[in-house]
């Protein structure tokens, strides 16, 4: 892939990859309002690179039904196994009332795998979405969701949540999804769980993320984003993935920024609505999320249709 540095040929991360050390005296406070609550976010179960800037920016994306999964992908650093049905109950109300207390604007909700449930957590989630909305009448949610094995009665209540931002990360291209992603998880899939999400509710914005270096190419690239544009999907963000431990999947290539850059004109050429791009950039970043709340105040957001165009292998 051009503009790229193969990893076996780096004895170090390049320079565009390094952050600074998290701190700040809202990362401080957002960190001790989760751990007094014993709440779990993303940012920390996954290592994101971006846990300083955005804390400090007062962005934080909280992760519910615990801090287990169920499935095992290979990218991931989120810890695995079987929760045998152990949900908090109180949950609902412990992020909603933290959430107020950080009086932030867009929070986003993101959630663990929970195929140990008979409704993969759906209810529970939406239990999440209503409570940050009673306590917190003006502000704007997201929910990055699993797949829920494309199940639309799983999916229809959380499309129609008073959610307004549905997310659902398709990761990386078909050739390398068996790869990365846990066996319960597809490309396929989770095309369909996107397509039902905007055929629930064409109203709302729907969104996707892309990791790059994995080894894909710029062909595959852009039949994903084509893909997701099949699919209904308005907003996708494109990010550099980095291996979180030895045990995971060792990253093949460090694209240069310039790269991305040129993603975003391309994607936004295409027809998304907004594309984020950039090495550092996740499914939930700051920067992303500003321009979606945005447009969701500002503007009256476009009922995509979903083309009539055939996904091979995927039956709508």
């Amino acid at each position: 892939m051009n503009g790229a540095i193969k990893q076996n040929s780096a004895r170090r991360k390049p320079d565009w990859l390094k952050v600074r050390v998290p701190g700040g005296a809202t990362f401080s406070k957002i960190r001790s309002e989760r751990q007094q609550r014993t709440l779990a976010t993303v940012c920390e179960e996954a290592r994101c690179p971006n846990i300083g800037e955005c804390w400090e920016a007062g962005t934080a994306t909280f992760m519910v039904l615990g801090d287990t999964c169920t499935r095992h992908c290979r990218f991931c650093s989120v810890k695995t196994g079987n929760p045998q049905g152990r949900t908090d109950a109180s949950e609902p109300e412990k992020i909603a009332e933290v959430i107020r207390s950080l009086d932030l604007s867009y929070v986003v909700l993101t959630m663990v795998d929970r195929d140990d449930l008979d409704d993969g957590g759906s209810a529970h989630v939406v239990r999440c979405v209503n409570e940050v909305k009673a306590r917190s009448e003006d502000i704007k949610v997201e929910i990055l969701m699993g797949d829920f094995r494309a199940r639309r009665d799983l999916l229809h209540p959380m499309a129609r949540s008073s959610a307004d931002v549905l997310a659902h990360n398709v990761e990386t291209v078909e050739s390398l999804s068996k790869q990365v992603r846990d066996g319960k998880c597809s490309y396929v899939q989770s095309l369909e769980t996107l397509t039902i999400l905007k055929e629930e509710a064409p109203e709302k914005l729907t969104k996707s993320s892309i990791m790059l270096g994995l080894g894909e190419s710029e062909e595959e690239v852009r039949s994903t984003l084509r893909d997701l544009l099949t699919a209904g999907v308005q907003i996708v963000t494109l990010g550099q993935y980095l291996q979180p431990t030895q045990r995971h999947l060792p990253v093949t290539e460090y694209i240069h920024p310039d790269r991305f850059a040129a993603w975003k004109s391309e994607a936004e050429s295409m027809g998304f609505l907004f594309c984020f791009s950039g090495p550092l950039v996740r499914s939930s970043y700051k920067a992303g999320e500003s321009f979606t709340e945005h447009w969701l105040r500002e503007q009256t957001v476009p009922q995509a249709t979903v083309e009539d165009h055939h996904i091979p292998g995927m039956e709508v």
